[in-house]
């Protein structure tokens, strides 16, 4: 049985990513990964670029393998990073006022808002350990220079720019200059699986 979908090319992709992003988080090899699974490296090298049509049972293997719920492969988690520039947003006239819009997400659930600050000093920050599955941060640079985002694919940003990554995966906030101003929003499906709360402390 394969996935059925209205846009298998855009299933295949999502699963791609997810089996990417799962398989680099636990840094493992496509080598450990097939022996794992008992799938080829051939066929996860196809799955992995998008090019294969994997299916029910395959994605249950690579599900065990990677120890995640078969479903969370085809679910989108937040991935990949966005990033949006300083320089590539664009600007609407809205009568009294211009707004610039920076994402959209879709859905309800806990939503929480605060001004980050951060100021270089002589260690290096720890790494902020994973959230609730599904957990999204959004952060726009106020003044400064920031490294944030996932451990696996930390961005650099400047005052203007904005991103959004998934904060369910172990991840950053390393000051580049020696103040750093940010506006962050961390949002949490409200589903059922889910517990609508992030812990208290960690940004």
């Amino acid at each position: 049985m394969y996935i059925k979908s209205d846009d298998v090319g855009h299933e295949n992709e999502l699963v791609a990513r997810n089996v990417r992003r799962f398989r680099l988080e636990r840094a493992m090899s496509l080598g450990e990964l097939a022996r794992r699974s008992g799938l080829s490296k051939q066929t996860l090298s196809k799955i992995e670029q998008g090019s294969g049509n994997p299916t029910v049972e395959t994605l249950s293997l690579l599900g065990a393998a990677l120890d995640v719920p078969a479903r969370r492969l085809l679910t989108e988690w937040g991935t990949p990073v966005y990033v949006q520039r300083h320089d590539e947003g664009e600007w609407t006239d809205a009568g009294n006022w211009s707004e610039r819009l920076l994402d959209e997400v879709y859905g309800s659930g806990y939503v929480r808002t605060l001004v980050l600050r951060l100021e270089r000093g002589g260690r290096q920050p720890e790494p902020v350990g994973p959230h609730a599955a599904g957990t999204l941060h959004h952060i726009y640079v106020i003044t400064g220079k920031l490294r944030t985002g996932p451990l696996s694919e930390p961005v650099d940003l400047a005052a203007g720019d904005f991103v959004r990554f998934p904060g369910d995966v172990p991840h950053q906030h390393l000051c580049l200059s020696d103040r750093v101003i940010a506006h962050m929003v961390t949002t949490l499906p409200q589903v059922r699986q889910i517990s609508p709360t992030v812990i208290q402390g960690q940004s």
